[in-house]
């Protein structure tokens, strides 16, 4: 059986690399979502307000990055953080990206517009269908690729700080009942 001087050194430790891990992902997410606002690395879809809502809700910047960092004052605004980082990575994963397609490609008018192309697709996924990836969205080139990579990093990543934030409130819980035992 461990002695509450090492369960309380083992309490710290963790703490130290749980600190660590969380940064690290912090700046992970924050990082992905800059990104998601320069598609192709060109700043114009930014300037002409053409980046899609997901990505302007900033959950990676502030959900499962600020939120995050604040990780080392309150665990309770980390979870939470991190799970609208987690849902909104979701939708929009599940949506698809925001870019100019062909209204023609869909129904017999002949227009292009932005919007979300994929959203309303009925009996079928672009995530599994590679086919569309290219000959749907016009602009910006490689939308769907980016808008997959990055959401799937900011998923992955926010799911990951849901786990390290539990094992911090257990962490916690057990330094807090484990330090009551000491002399």
């Amino acid at each position: 059986m461990l002695s509450p001087s090492c369960t309380m050194a083992c309490s710290r430790t963790c703490s130290r690399i749980l600190g660590l891990s969380l940064g690290t992902a912090a700046l992970c997410a924050a990082g992905a979502n800059m990104a998601l606002f320069f598609p192709n690395w060109d700043v114009t879809y930014l300037l002409r307000g053409l980046i899609g809502r997901h990505a302007m809700l900033g959950s990676g910047l502030w959900g499962g990055g600020l939120m995050m960092l604040t990780a080392l004052f309150s665990s309770g605004l980390a979870l939470l953080g991190a799970l609208i980082c987690f849902i909104t990575s979701g939708v929009a994963l599940k949506d698809g990206p925001f870019c100019m397609f062909d209204v023609s490609f869909f129904n017999q008018t002949q227009a292009w517009k932005y919007g979300y192309p994929f959203k309303d697709l009925h009996n079928r996924n672009y995530l599994y269908e590679h086919s569309l990836w290219n000959s749907v969205c016009l602009e910006p080139s490689k939308a769907v690729v980016w808008h997959v990579s990055f959401f799937s990093i900011l998923l992955f990543t926010s799911l990951l700080q849901l786990l390290l934030v539990v094992i911090h409130f257990i962490n916690s819980f057990l330094g807090l009942f484990c330090s009551l035992c000491e002399k």
